[in-house]
């Protein structure tokens, strides 16, 4: 069969060689450039690839300044057309997502091991800063489940909220004052791309693993655990022991009543929310309801004296200051900064990723680097408000987006919700049980699982695959920071697996065409006799020549032993094919030496084919289009294969 159709490709050839040939155009090189302006134009696409400064130019001053500030404060740019359709969607949106948020916030607190009015300031002051400077329409700010577990489980381990409470909590400021320079300084410095080497699979798995083993934390609460009783550490082996070693003499059944009954209440109003977009309103208020309906519950039942534990005091009024609390000296400095630093990018991470997805749902543009500013510089005024690492959470975002918002009022309107119950409301949360917070937060987090997703990666990529499960199951079954790191580990692993091991492929001519495809992608193409073609599939630099080298000799030597076996002619052309090689540095000139010169002891001659720009230019400079001769480079595989097939029948 590959004799039949390595026949068919000769004749092909033959036909057209014996035609008259069509002019080949030689490969242009590109004119020299000033050093300077190389330098400078490769500095703009990498740090300015988006022209941040286009609408100044040709501007009067006073219009630069007022652009300016408009950049600063979109606020004052989109203000302007503000009407009472758009206050309308925003008040709608604003109420909605507040009736979320209140007990979602008590809750996230505990998570983060701080007291439940710490959630509420940090959806009041953060929000109102990111309306000024944010970009984003629909994101709605305040503290996440993720965060929250990740910064209580790493000041955890500095110090013991137990025990020196108010050391853990000036950590947790100093923590999110760090968090907020680090995105401040990404954002100023345009540094953006950086979070974009945490993978999407990755992200998946870490989501997943921190909604299973925040679950497992809840389960003390939903059981009437004494927290006592309860294990300190995260893993889901720890868990399990700690909850079955207490079955007998540490299950509360009052508790587990009032907190199964309203989970399976909330679960049921998430799934009427789901199947009927109309009913948004269900879900989001259902949290809300579910605290009204349990604290009047133990109120008038007095289930508190009964072992039913209730949510600790929380404290009223607006945000003490807490500037004075940070740490800017001693020993704690850099451990917050560390834990500032991680929590920051996780923080940056969601939000970015929930900004993207409602901009290119509605059609808009989304500056990463202003959100990192405003996200930044909410969280550094939050740290000196009594406020811990806020970002954008995704279940209120949705809500927001489908309760009908159209501007950032909508966190306005959020935060003057959060201010009235901080002044007014929390005291009626005297008699809420602790095991309806456990029920919030289960179901809210269990959305962050996603199965579908999940198996999407196991079909498209196996690898993948493996960074999302390797985060997931070493966040469940060790702690969220291994899981983290192994989620940035394997990031890292396939990016220099992808750039050390290029794919390259042997390309054949698809049969009444001049176009050359991968034959194992096309069986149907046919290998041209006497050469071989093969394409390399990424820039070469010095971390994947060698490999690029003796891929294509292994290649080579595959396929002369192939054609001895089947005493077919030899190989006397290599064709490299170099329209995917968009880089070449100075190891993979010497790299391109080393395979000549190999070429040159087995009588084959080497040529490539269609190298770009930034490639001819070196390839000159090197003097190695010299080498080979610069007959030897041709603009596409069709000139390659139509000269060297005239010269190989005419010899």
């Amino acid at each position: 069969m590959s004799n039949r159709i390595e026949n068919e490709a000769k004749i092909e050839i033959r036909r057209t060689s014996s035609e008259e040939l069509p002019y080949v155009h030689k490969v242009g090189v590109p004119p020299k450039q000033n050093l300077l302006k190389k330098f400078t134009d490769t500095w703009k696409e990498t740090f300015f690839a988006d022209d941040p400064l286009r609408p100044f130019k040709n501007q009067p001053r006073r219009r630069q300044f007022v652009l300016g500030l408009q950049s600063i404060f979109p606020i004052l740019e989109w203000g302007k057309d503000y009407n009472l359709t758009n206050l309308r969607g925003d008040l709608i949106a604003g109420f909605t997502i507040a009736s979320l948020c209140i007990p979602q916030d008590i809750g996230y607190a505990k998570l983060a091991n701080l007291a439940p009015e710490y959630g509420l300031y940090s959806s009041f002051v953060p929000p109102l800063i990111y309306a000024l400077m944010g970009s984003s329409r629909d994101i709605v700010i305040g503290p996440v489940s993720v965060v929250s577990l990740l910064l209580g489980t790493m000041l955890k381990k500095v110090i013991d909220p137990a025990e020196n409470a108010v050391e853990y909590r000036r950590l947790a400021f100093t923590a999110t004052f760090f968090a907020g320079i680090t995105q401040v300084t990404l954002g100023f410095f345009r540094l953006g791309f950086l979070i974009d080497f945490l993978s999407h699979a990755a992200i998946i798995g870490f989501m997943a693993g921190a909604a299973i083993t925040i679950s497992l934390q809840q389960l003390k609460g939903l059981l009437g655990i004494n927290i006592n009783k309860f294990t300190k550490k995260p893993d889901i082996i720890s868990v399990m022991r700690s909850v079955w070693s207490t079955v007998h003499h540490g299950w509360n059944w009052e508790t587990i009543v009032i907190g199964l009954s309203f989970l399976a209440f909330l679960l049921l109003a998430k799934y009427i929310g789901k199947k009927n977009k109309k009913l948004f309103w269900v879900p989001a208020i259902a949290p809300l309801i579910a605290v009204i309906l349990s604290t009047f519950f133990v109120y008038i039942t007095h289930a508190e004296k009964h072992g039913v534990e209730i949510v600790p005091h929380i404290r009223k009024g607006v945000n003490p200051p807490s500037l004075h609390e940070i740490y800017f000296t001693g020993g704690y400095v850099t451990k917050g900064f560390k834990i500032g630093l991680m929590a920051g990018m996780i923080a940056l991470t969601e939000a970015t990723a929930i900004g993207r997805t409602f901009a290119a749902m509605k059609g808009y543009r989304l500056d990463g680097n202003k959100e990192m500013v405003a996200l930044g510089t909410m969280n550094i005024v939050g740290s000196m408000t009594s406020c811990y690492v806020s970002t954008g959470s995704f279940s209120r975002s949705a809500v927001n987006n489908m309760a009908g918002c159209k501007t950032a009022v909508s966190n306005i309107v959020m935060s003057c919700i959060v201010l009235l119950t901080l002044l007014v409301i929390t005291p009626l949360f005297k008699y809420t049980p602790k095991a309806i917070i456990s029920s919030i937060i289960m179901s809210a987090v269990l959305s962050l699982i996603d199965i579908q997703a999940i198996i999407l990666l196991w079909k498209i990529d196996k690898f993948d695959f493996v960074a999302c499960m390797g985060a997931l199951l070493g966040v469940v079954f060790v702690s969220v920071e291994i899981g983290l790191l192994i989620a940035i580990s394997i990031s890292f692993i396939k990016i220099l697996l992808q750039v050390t091991r290029p794919r390259t492929a042997i390309l054949g001519q698809l049969p009444r065409t001049n176009i050359y495809r991968n034959i194992y992608q096309y069986p149907e193409a046919a290998k041209v006799p006497g050469m071989l073609i093969v394409r390399v599939d990424s820039a070469v630099y010095f971390c994947n020549s060698n490999y690029v080298k003796e891929r294509i000799l292994r290649w080579l030597t595959d396929e002369e032993e192939q054609l001895k076996e089947n005493q077919l002619p030899r190989i006397q052309y290599l064709i490299v094919e170099m329209s995917p090689v968009t880089d070449v540095d100075t190891s993979g000139i010497h790299a391109l030496e080393e395979l000549y010169k190999n070429l040159q002891k087995r009588d084959i001659q080497l040529c490539l084919a269609n190298p770009g720009q930034a490639v001819i230019d070196k390839l000159h400079a090197s003097n190695f289009a010299h080498l080979i001769g610069e007959d030897k480079i041709f603009q596409s595989v069709a000139d390659a294969v139509l000269s060297y097939a005239q010269k190989m029948e005419e010899f």
